[in-house]
């Protein structure tokens, strides 16, 4: 049975195999210290429940648990429950994605920018299972306003969205992120080995 010790002393190349031994109790249990104001217990649980979302439908069931957190007053609440939302979305066919994308966007606006990155890195998880929501996904993303973030933010989170607007030009012709790009090409914020990169992929997504 997994212990509250386990979770801190839990090692990042331990990840795959103690999640995929997870039972249906040890996943109930982990979920519920989501809660605690432990970071440490309740950062081994997320990552225990993130990696086998990835590979497994079982911590599924929880999505309305995941979704509730993202109107919480704590930041951190609202990263665990982007994050595992993101990662949960391969496995639902029922519309549960397309209910909760409104508050999951919502944290575009949040006060923590590591939030606002959390959020925008878990739309390359959403973006491959659910492309219909792909036109308001570069909608809200083109429209977000870096110049409200700390300067030391900006290239990061401009990086964030650009990786999902790649992704989602790979499948799809939507108006706006051409030009998007090419305007984080020819701006400060990114140096140029960067722009070389987005570049080398604007061209092989174009080829494909």
């Amino acid at each position: 049975m997994l212990t509250e010790t386990d979770l801190l002393e839990l090692k990042k190349e331990e990840l795959p195999a103690r999640a995929a031994a997870l039972t249906s109790g040890e996943i109930v249990w982990l979920v519920g210290l989501l809660a605690l104001k432990d970071d440490k217990i309740r950062y081994g649980a997320f990552l225990l429940l993130n990696e086998r979302a990835r590979s497994q439908a079982d911590v599924f069931p929880f999505w309305d648990e995941f979704a509730a957190k993202l109107g919480s007053e704590n930041s951190y609440q609202r990263s665990i429950g982007a994050m595992l939302l993101a990662a949960n979305a391969r496995w639902d066919g029922g519309g549960k994605t397309a209910a909760a994308l409104e508050p999951y966007l919502a944290l575009l606006d949040d006060e923590k920018p590591i939030t606002v990155r959390q959020c925008i890195q878990g739309l390359l998880l959403i973006v491959p299972y659910h492309p219909e929501l792909a036109k308001t996904i570069s909608e809200r993303l083109l429209a977000l306003n870096l110049a409200g973030q700390r300067d030391t933010m900006r290239k990061l989170i401009l990086l964030d969205i650009v990786d999902v607007l790649l992704l989602i030009r790979e499948s799809a012709s939507i108006d706006g992120i051409d030009s998007y790009l090419s305007g984080a090409l020819s701006g400060d914020l990114l140096d140029a080995k960067t722009k070389k990169s987005i570049l080398a992929r604007m061209s092989s997504s174009s080829r494909g």
